[in-house]
């Protein structure tokens, strides 16, 4: 489990020095990015790219995750083949349309971890469809990898053949709600979609508290200014930090006692939980 979601910054796989300049980003998630910012053509030249990039894990201090193309692209077994390895933290699926379409790329991550002896990685479905949304509980539930639902606003507008409109775009309301509401039904949390326009700071800023107050955890990010933004707007609620004072005091007496995983509030709580609850208490 990533221990903090406030931030989840896409870089583009196919270049060399914005992958270097993510090693120094004070965000919570970097995204190593095969999907849309990779021209068809860039695709193999990306995969090399962080599949080096991924050799130097130590140097980076966010969580890394890389975004495959998506299950339809026919590119999804290539791309993890390439970076299912030591220093990936976990994997961000673009348009996953349904529970079956994420429980085939997991068996290929499991049989990857298996060969080359490594285990943990965590999976983010990105809700982009309308078929995604009607299903978004069913994919969020359907595996213990999942640490997030990611939600795609210009792509669902574009299935659902509405025109995008700055700000909170009336077409996507329903679409924007239900991916926090369904994520936290199954225990996992959400993260809301980009904002396009650099240079309108105020409705960045507007976007952001209108996702924070919809329930979403944090925001994906194209540039690294609009960090310090989303870290300030999505700080810990109190009830999240009841909880993390909770966790920690449990779990840390039941290591006292030599034991591991415990209960907490009816939920099982082990090392991850832990270390996110610790995340959350140093902000």
């Amino acid at each position: 489990m990533a221990n903090l979601f406030r931030s989840l910054v896409f870089v583009p796989g196919n270049n060399s020095r914005f992958l270097e300049k993510a090693k120094s980003l004070p965000a919570d998630i970097v995204c190593f990015d095969l999907e849309d910012s990779v021209p068809d053509k860039e695709k193999k030249k990306a995969r090399a790219l962080i599949k080096n990039t991924l050799k130097q894990r130590n140097k980076y201090s966010p969580d890394v995750f890389v975004r495959t193309n998506s299950p339809e692209s026919g590119l999804v077994t290539a791309d993890l083949k390439e970076i299912i390895q030591k220093g990936i933290d976990g994997v961000v699926i673009p348009k996953v349309n349904s529970a079956k379409e994420l429980k085939k790329i997991e068996k290929t991550i499991s049989s990857l971890e298996k060969k080359r002896k490594i285990k943990g990685i965590r999976l983010m479905p990105s809700i982009e469809s309308a078929l995604g949304i009607v299903n978004c509980y069913e994919i969020a539930s359907s595996s213990k990898r999942i640490d997030a639902l990611v939600f795609g606003i210009f792509d669902l507008l574009n299935d659902m053949g509405i025109e995008y409109t700055k700000g909170n775009p009336s077409g996507a309301k329903y679409s924007r709600y239900k991916v926090p509401v369904a994520a936290t039904a199954a225990g996992v949390v959400a993260i809301d979609g980009i904002w396009q326009d650099l240079k309108d700071k105020s409705g960045f800023v507007k976007d952001c508290q209108v996702g924070r107050s919809l329930g979403y955890a944090g925001k994906s990010v194209i540039h690294p200014d609009q960090i310090k933004t989303v870290h300030k707007i999505f700080h810990p609620s109190k009830p999240e930090i009841a909880w993390a004072k909770k966790v920690c005091n449990v779990y840390e007496k039941s290591t006292k006692k030599g034991k591991g995983a415990t209960i907490v509030d009816g939920k099982m709580i082990d090392e991850v939980h832990y270390k996110r609850a610790k995340a959350l208490l140093e902000i």
